[in-house]
């Protein structure tokens, strides 16, 4: 084999070597540009909300316009359902991330609340009789509070059976038996109908207290049946009490109307808030983050639609039911964690696998040097071969073509050693041999030349003045 036979393949090695490394190299660029691509997605939460063109329905709508503009983090897909009760099922049974119902319907059991979409506050009026000559007067209507309500007719506004159970769990706390109280229900567009049935005595609506149905409802009665009286909740602590999902509220004086003021003063009564409810397995991370997007953006969403201005936080300092998300609470509480806090034991197993990544890549260096040290050892080995021709050399020009070998053998090995493939200690036994082939160059042609020795120095270079 010629000198240049192992400097060829050598470099050929390498040169597969180098593409190996960039193949490698090209896929650990792909995998992270892919994992970067991956975190920097925003997450996406389904939404469930009903029914269609509801007052709940235009606020999700106009939230998830307002996080696609603004967010760079979370975004929302709107589910629409006939109302909130399939809301709540689709949520309990996984189909949605989120769901927007009313507190006091059945919850899914790991249901949590993540914001307050508006408080619902109940309404309860009765007419003071038809209106006409004594219209104008303080209304002294026939029912005066709710215990009056014994064998009278109620009309509740909306279908919601929730409105029903509300309007029994009164009557029970303000000792009325629910079964004496007849009641019919209506729908929201029903209002005129239900200003002109001369049989109800009384009325009950749900909502806001800037609710137009209310407002509309009261308005309307008041035309057909005369000045409103409302009624005061008495019971209305005793029920929040009792009932989780319950509050004690009251009605502002000239709520409804200025002149003339309805109420005339403030009301007792109870509320009910309507939610933005997650599942308890919704990560705290996710949570947290659609908390924190929700009020930032609540002003935008409010001058899109008036009823988001209600939005506000969840009690997180008393119990209540359902109970705060624990991403919600986190914000609420300045609780959160840091990045540290909550990517810590991450750190802590990327050190063990870089250090894993290392070991793996020092043994995958040395099994893809493994030609180049048995490329070193067969240098070695053939010097060593070099050196017993020559001490039996025969002339001056058998010491020269061993040399331009060795030179040869010299210059690849320090290629391999400049490349990194060459360990230390591979070099410096390698200089072993080296020495002991040029000492064997000097004795030789001394010998040749009938020279001692000792006065003569090899004619080839050594590895030291090489390097």
């Amino acid at each position: 084999m010629s000198p240049s036979d192992p400097v060829r393949s050598a470099h050929d090695r390498r040169q597969r070597r180098l593409l190996l490394v960039l193949a490698l190299g090209f896929v650990v660029f792909g995998a992270a540009a892919a994992a970067l691509f991956y975190v920097l997605q925003p997450e996406t939460l389904s939404i469930a909300v009903g029914p269609a063109g509801s007052d709940d329905h235009q606020v999700v709508q106009a939230m998830a316009e307002a996080f696609g503009d603004e967010s760079r983090t979370v975004r929302l897909s709107p589910i629409t359902t006939e109302g909130a009760a399939e809301s709540l099922a689709l949520l309990g049974a996984g189909k949605a991330d989120l769901a927007i119902g009313r507190g006091d319907l059945g919850m899914p059991a790991d249901a949590q609340t993540l914001a307050v979409l508006r408080k619902n506050y109940v309404v309860l009026w009765s007419p003071s009789g038809r209106p006409g000559k004594d219209s104008k007067k303080k209304a002294s209507g026939k029912i005066g509070e709710i215990a009056d309500l014994a064998g009278r007719k109620v009309a509740i506004i909306g279908r919601t059976g929730a409105n029903l159970e509300l309007l029994r769990t009164i009557l029970v706390a303000s000792g009325v038996e629910p079964d004496k109280v007849a009641t019919v229900q209506f729908r929201t567009d029903e209002i005129e109908k239900l200003a002109q049935d001369p049989t109800l005595d009384a009325y009950l609506a749900v909502g806001p207290l800037d609710s137009r149905i209310t407002a509309a409802a009261i308005a309307a009665t008041s035309r057909s049946r005369g000045v409103p009286k409302f009624l005061p909740v008495e019971a209305s602590e005793a029920i929040a009490l009792k009932h989780a999902r319950y509050e004690a509220e009251e009605i502002p004086g000239s709520v409804f109307n200025a002149k003339p003021a309805w109420p005339e003063d403030k009301v007792d009564t109870i509320s009910v808030n309507h939610l933005i409810l997650a599942r308890k397995e919704l990560s705290e991370a996710k949570a947290a983050a659609f908390y924190r997007q929700l009020f930032a953006v609540r002003d935008t969403i409010a001058h899109r639609v008036a009823g988001a201005a209600h939005i506000t936080k969840p009690e997180t300092e008393k119990e209540a039911e359902p109970s705060v998300h624990r991403g919600a609470a986190a914000v609420i509480n300045g609780t959160e964690r840091t990045f540290l806090d909550k990517y810590s034991d991450y750190f802590w197993f990327a050190l063990l696998l870089l250090s894993g990544i290392g070991s793996a890549a020092a043994w995958l260096r040395r099994y893809l040097n493994r030609d180049d040290r048995d490329d070193t050892t067969s240098h070695r080995n053939r010097i060593l071969a070099v050196v017993r021709e020559v001490r039996d050399a025969e002339s001056e020009h058998d010491l020269l073509a061993s040399q331009r070998e060795v030179d040869a053998i010299i210059g690849e090995t320090l290629k391999c050693y400049d490349d990194g493939t060459l360990e230390q200690e591979d070099l410096a036994a390698f200089g072993l041999v080296l020495e002991l082939h040029d000492h064997a160059v000097a004795e030789r042609r001394a010998t040749l030349q009938g020279v001692p020795a000792d006065q003569t120095k090899a004619s080839g270079p050594t590895l030291a003045s090489l390097r």
